[in-house]
């Protein structure tokens, strides 16, 4: 039995790789059209933000000087940093000046807690079991932080009565990741891993819920302003129809008189 369920940790371990793999990716579409627009529009940085300072306390914690063999949190955690900084430095580029220098700012605060942790764990406790306890409790802090992010969003969500800026791609892959890193805590107890994954289900079905909501509401706003787009790109034509009659009557003669003249 033991050896039963070692294999299921370890095949859940491996399927949450992938799936947090997906969810790193599944902001992409998001990206996909801000590029296009040349604009973020309303779109959040904080689940980016989240995310980043997360996988970098777990490639801290992954790291054989703090946790050894623990290779798997390390590579996955480093392809999140990756992921997560050309995510930002993308939405950066098509920021306006207020909204780069909050996410700047923020980013530097990340990098700031980050080394000193670092350094205060690496000099100050001097064993690995101290480390790893160490940051992997404040890395459990991390993970609530990256599934408590959307709860902006989820406000805007209910203020404007519109999912539009909340990608459903990115709520089902948090959803999953959650339900995934749950079971693996769950098959042998890791409070660590646990807690923070529980609460991911919460927030994830509570997005589910709301994008239910809200799904007719936003198809509803998104053709009304269709429909205005439609009406003001007519009346420019018409508008412009008009001046061009106008003055093929004033070349021919016809014009009104103006002031007498």
């Amino acid at each position: 039995m033991a050896v039963s369920k070692e294999i299921a940790r370890t095949a859940v371990g491996i399927l949450g790789n992938i799936i947090s793999i997906i969810l790193f990716l599944s902001p992409l579409p998001t990206f996909i059209q801000i590029c296009k627009k040349g604009s973020v529009e309303q779109f959040s940085a904080a689940p980016y933000l989240a995310t980043l300072i997360n996988c970098s306390l777990w490639v801290l914690y992954g790291l054989p000087m703090v946790h050894p063999n623990s290779t798997l949190v390390l590579t996955i955690n480093g392809a999140g940093v990756v992921i997560e900084l050309v995510y930002l430095l993308l939405f950066l580029r098509y920021s306006d000046r207020r909204k780069k220098l909050r996410v700047v700012g923020i980013m530097l605060v990340e990098c700031v807690i980050l080394a000193a942790l670092a350094i205060l764990v690496m000099t100050l406790a001097h064993t690995t079991k101290v480390r790893s306890t160490t940051v992997g409790s404040i890395a459990l802090v991390g993970n609530v932080l990256m599934y408590a992010s959307p709860l902006s969003i989820m406000k805007m969500v209910i203020t404007t009565r519109s999912v539009e800026y909340m990608p459903l791609s990115l709520s089902l892959a948090s959803l999953a990741n959650g339900i995934c890193w749950t079971t693996y805590a769950v098959i042998r107890f890791d409070p660590f891993i646990a807690v923070p994954n529980g609460l991911g289900i919460v927030f994830g079905l509570a997005q589910l819920v709301l994008y239910a909501t809200f799904y007719r509401s936003t198809k509803k706003q998104a053709l009304e302003r269709q429909v205005k787009w439609e009406m003001g790109l007519a009346a420019t034509t018409i508008s412009g129809l008009d001046s061009t009659k106008t003055s093929r009557v004033a070349q021919k003669g016809h014009a009104p008189y103006v002031n007498g003249t």
